[in-house]
C-alpha cells in the first residue's frame, strides 16, 4: 500500500474506532451491527488495510450515517475554504472508484462529492445508506447507468438525476467511464 493510501486508511480506521468508542460498543457489537467480522474491523481500525466501499457502507450504516459522512468525519478538520490539495481523496481498492470530498467541514447540511468510476466498474449501496439524505447526481463526463431499486437511469454528460425514496442503488460506469458530482443534503 502506498503512503497516501496508508495515511487515508489509518485516518478512516481511527474515525471508525472513535465512533465505536463514543457509542460504548465493543468490537463484537460493531461486528454484529455491521455484518463485518471482528478480525476485519480490527484490521481496519488499526489502518492495516484499505477497506472497500462495500465494507465502509456497512460500517457507516451501523453507525446510522452515510459513507460520505463517515469519510468526511475522518478527513475534514474545519474551516470555510477547502483547497483542492486538501480535499480528501479515497480510492476503493476493489473497483478503482475514486471519491473526492469537495465540501469544507461546516454545520451546513449540504455535501458535494466528486466521483470517478472506471469503465465497467460497479458500486452498490443498500437503501439504508440513503435513509437520512436527499441526493442528486450530475454526470460531468462519460456514461453512467444508475439502478435505483427497479428503475434504471442511463445518464449522459450534463444529465442530473434527483433520487427518490431510499432503495438499493448501483452505480455502473459504461465506456469510457464516469466522472460525476453527488450533492447530498442531510436530514
Amino acid at each position: 500500500m502506498d503512503d497516501i493510501a496508508n495515511d487515508i486508511s489509518s485516518t478512516i480506521g481511527r474515525r471508525i474506532h472513535a465512533e465505536r468508542i463514543m457509542r460504548d460498543w465493543s468490537l463484537a457489537e460493531l461486528a454484529e451491527r455491521s455484518g463485518v467480522s471482528k478480525a476485519m474491523l480490527s484490521t481496519i481500525e488499526r489502518g492495516k488495510t484499505s477497506p472497500t466501499a462495500a465494507l465502509l457502507v456497512r460500517i457507516a450504516s451501523a453507525f446510522g450515517m452515510t459513507l460520505s459522512t463517515l469519510i468526511a468525519r475522518a478527513e475534514l478538520q474545519g474551516g470555510g475554504l477547502l483547497r483542492e490539495a486538501d480535499q480528501p481523496v479515497w480510492r476503493d481498492p476493489d473497483t478503482g472508484y475514486v471519491r473526492r470530498h469537495l465540501s469544507p467541514a461546516s454545520d451546513m447540511p449540504l455535501e458535494l462529492i466528486r466521483v470517478q468510476l472506471p469503465a465497467g466498474a460497479k458500486v452498490s449501496f443498500p437503501a439504508a445508506s440513503y435513509a437520512l439524505i436527499k441526493q442528486q447526481i450530475w454526470l460531468i463526463s462519460g456514461r453512467l447507468e444508475f439502478v435505483e431499486g427497479e428503475a434504471v437511469h442511463r445518464l449522459e454528460p450534463g444529465d442530473c438525476l434527483a433520487l427518490g425514496a431510499p432503495s438499493d442503488c448501483t452505480f455502473h460506469a459504461l465506456e469510457p467511464g464516469a466522472d460525476y458530482l453527488v450533492a447530498l443534503v442531510r436530514g
